[in-house]
């Protein structure tokens, strides 16, 4: 399968989410997304970045985008994730990786010589006509959220 591009049509999804209820791409139909998939909650830098992308998050918003976090861990664990950090961005539950596959996010990785599968630190911008406007992968977590929003404001 060949990895997905700028210019795309985004993967639509349908998953449970923190706080109860679910989350998917066709209810923001017509508004930027931000979607940024992150291997697990509370581990330190997938933490640092939930926290940038909720200090960020008025400023997303005043420029019309939603910001969409998505990981592996259930709707539970991304309760208490949000409640320690005070968390304010929605996060997606993707227990069977089925979103995450449909990304290409389920990658090999490795660590200390020992090689693993896991998700890809990745985020995707979705225009508001559903295809995919921009792409960061092996994201780097620092200055992430802050470059992310000078590309939705440049839609």
């Amino acid at each position: 399968m060949a990895d997905l591009d700028v210019g795309d049509l985004a993967p639509q999804f349908d998953l449970p989410r923190d706080g109860g209820g679910s989350l998917s791409l066709a209810a923001f139909s017509g508004k930027p997304i931000v979607l940024y998939f992150y291997p697990q909650d509370d581990t330190t830098s997938c933490t640092q970045e939930a926290i940038s992308f909720s200090r960020l998050k008025p400023d997303f918003e005043k420029a019309g985008a939603v910001v969409i976090g998505l990981s592996p861990d259930t709707a539970r664990k991304h309760d208490k994730f949000k409640s320690k950090y005070n968390l304010t961005i929605d996060l997606a539950a993707d227990e069977e990786r089925k979103v995450i596959e449909a990304y290409h996010l389920w990658v090999e990785k490795s660590m200390y010589g020992r090689k693993y599968m896991g998700v890809e630190r990745a985020t995707f911008l979705i225009g508001r006509n559903g295809r995919i406007a921009g792409i960061w992968r092996k994201v780097r977590v620092k200055g992430h959220a802050e470059e992310v929003l000078e590309a939705v404001r440049a839609l």
